[in-house]
């Protein structure tokens, strides 16, 4: 993997995730329990989700009676956040049978709400994280040998004060967290700028007046796997909304399609254009007046309410049709803020879920916007649905 980026002449360093320094801590311990010589071990190589490789420097290891112990320092590269400089460590015994247990000690934090990637009850390590430690300790271990790997930070407790934590039901320390298991080292202001450049491309590359923003990699898989001749446009503009249609009405863009996840659309839907939850986080609030316009129950919105995240939220909603209201309000909200930049510009929106599936869009979104396997899907919907209706049409002629 490189190990900078240049933006605008100026070098940057990636960094590392918690879940990246916990996988190389674990895979130095089991090293270190494994050799018979006991050579210190500088440095290990892990593999990132993406495939590539990261080496990533040892800090510490110590020997205990049935253990090892090894420390990985975090380091967030030339974007650091409040888990930059932590010390991370895995202690890691072998056990007599093949199970690999995987937990978080002191200074990693207990899960205790619904709505997160994690069950409540179990330590915060999420499930890419987790993955990799899994991934790593099944490549070393010898036939017939398990482990138990706990993960902790000293310091974690104290860090986690400074996150959003205890607000999401994350109790006792830091989360061991990381998708990619790196760091990009963008400040938010050359990050914004980088997006401008990135819809100036697309506008150039493509000859159309047309963008397709997303709000995160959900919202690109989501393009890749339904939209291939549309995958090339997506622009991840992650909460940077106001800037992106700011910059598209500057660039003359004359049409938007904007993709992305319940949790960003709802705060858009009410008029909120930065939608990261240190800026701005009124989600629930909206998304509950949105479900009581709908008709949804009072004891569902009550529940909505209470909801951790919008993901949990989506299980007591049982009125659907709040999605597209939601979507309908959102490409509203975004060309009033266009049209107040003296730019008309049409967008349409697309609601998809965790799992990459339509909740809600914008009455037009799917008009000009379709591959043939999305009207593949279409059509064999439609001949179902016509089929039934013959039947169903059988059925009353007969009774006559």
């Amino acid at each position: 993997m490189d190990e900078y980026l240049y933006f605008r002449g100026k070098k940057l360093r990636y960094g590392y995730t918690t879940g990246s320094s916990a996988t190389a801590a674990t895979k130095a311990a089991l090293m270190y329990l494994l050799d018979d010589s006991k050579h210190d071990i500088l440095e290990v190589t892990i593999k990132l989700p993406s495939g590539n490789s990261l080496t990533i420097s040892v800090n510490s290891l110590e020997k205990k009676e049935n253990s090892v112990l090894a420390s990985v320092i975090k380091d967030g590269g030339d974007d650091p956040d409040v888990t930059h400089g932590l010390e991370i460590y895995s202690k890691v015994s072998l056990r007599n049978d093949s199970k690999i247990n995987i937990s978080g000690g002191t200074g990693v934090g207990k899960v205790t709400k619904k709505g997160l990637p994690v069950a409540p009850g179990n330590s915060a390590i999420n499930p890419v994280p987790l993955k990799m430690i899994r991934e790593t300790v099944e490549e070393m271990l010898p036939e017939g040998f398990g482990v138990d790997v706990e993960i902790f930070v000293p310091k974690g407790e104290e860090t986690a004060k400074k996150t959003l934590n205890a607000k999401l039901g994350i109790i006792g320390g830091i989360s061991i967290l990381g998708t990619t298991g790196i760091v990009k080292p963008m400040s938010e202001e050359s990050w914004k700028s980088s997006l401008a450049i990135e819809l100036k491309q697309s506008i150039a590359e493509y000859g159309s007046n047309e963008a397709v923003f997303l709000f995160g990699n959900r919202g690109k898989s989501y393009l890749e796997d339904n939209f291939t001749q549309r995958a090339g446009q997506g622009i991840i503009i992650s909460n940077f909304v106001g800037y992106m249609f700011d910059r598209a009405c500057e660039y003359q863009v004359r049409k938007v399609y904007f993709i992305g996840e319940l949790g960003k659309f709802v705060k858009v839907a009410g008029g909120i254009f930065h939608t990261h939850s240190r800026v701005s986080d009124a989600k629930m609030e909206i998304l509950t007046a949105n479900a009581l316009l709908v008709g949804e129950s009072t004891e569902n919105m009550k529940k909505i309410m209470a909801s951790n995240t919008t993901e949990e939220a989506t299980k007591y909603i049982e009125k659907t049709e709040v999605y597209s209201l939601l979507a309908e309000k959102a490409k509203q909200k975004c060309e009033e803020y266009c049209r107040r930049n003296g730019w008309e510009l049409e967008v349409e929106t697309l609601i998809i879920s965790a799992e990459k599936e339509v909740l809600g869009n914008s009455r037009h979104f799917f008009d000009n916007f379709k591959n043939l396997k999305i009207m593949e899907k279409e059509l064999k919907n439609m001949r179902r649905f016509k089929r039934s209706n013959r039947r169903l049409q059988n059925y009353y002629n007969n009774k006559k």
